[in-house]
């Protein structure tokens, strides 16, 4: 048993006592460029599909609104969520979206850039968010104040979100996986079959926490232009 079950998110090695875990976020890069000497095969054709099922979406939600290339910055976005997802599967490999550090990092700037340009552009349309139409003139200013606080917690929900449901599905995981070792062999096959089920759930979450992400940040980009 572990004396600490959060010693799986610890950022910090022992090598010069420093969290150089955190290394682990950039290692797509390391793949992007070997990506560009192979051979197109299933693997490239599924991914690009994807790719352009996302673009496609994206543009919907956009409406006529987006510039050339403002999908990518979704996309990309979704693609660096989904393989440090993905990444945190495997063992020893440490899963960076499950900070606060990386995912508020990431929610926080895009917000900001968001209601500034709304606010500087578009100052009249953002005013108009903030009463919906046919609100009685009574609820007026109590809607300006739901609106505005809506507004502000947008990034810490997005990084909320994503943190805490990568950190469940770890801490079950480990949780099943340091059960004491006294366990007959149809209790372990049980075991190892929940894991399995647990993981592809895991992988599922992986996917839909990506998505979720780059679709809310989609539609809080059309909200202001």
């Amino acid at each position: 048993m572990m004396s600490n079950l959060f010693s799986i998110f610890d950022p910090s090695t022992n090598l010069f006592n420093m969290s150089i875990n955190w290394m682990s976020t950039l290692l797509g890069l390391i793949f992007i460029p070997c990506s560009f000497w192979l051979i197109p095969n299933r693997h490239y054709y599924f991914w690009n599909f994807i790719l352009i099922k996302l673009h496609n979406e994206f543009k919907i939600l956009l409406k006529n609104n987006y510039f050339q290339g403002s999908t990518f910055i979704f996309i990309s976005l979704f693609s660096f969520i989904l393989f440090n997802n993905f990444l945190g599967l495997f063992p020893y490999i440490f899963t960076s979206t499950s900070h606060l550090n990386l995912s508020l990092s990431i929610s926080l700037p895009l917000w900001l850039s968001f209601m500034l340009y709304g606010w500087i552009n578009n100052y009249q349309h953002m005013f108009s968010h903030m009463i919906p139409q046919g609100t009685p003139t009574v609820l007026m200013p109590f809607m300006v104040l739901i609106e505005t606080i809506s507004n502000i917690i947008r990034p810490g929900t997005l990084a909320v979100r994503l943190t805490a449901n990568m950190i469940a599905g770890h801490l079950l995981m480990t949780l099943l996986s340091s059960t004491g070792s006294n366990m007959t062999y149809y209790m372990v096959m049980i075991l190892i079959t929940i894991q399995m089920l647990l993981l592809i759930l895991e992988s599922a979450v992986a996917v839909i926490q990506s998505y979720v992400i780059a679709i809310l940040s989609t539609l809080y980009s059309s909200e202001v232009n």
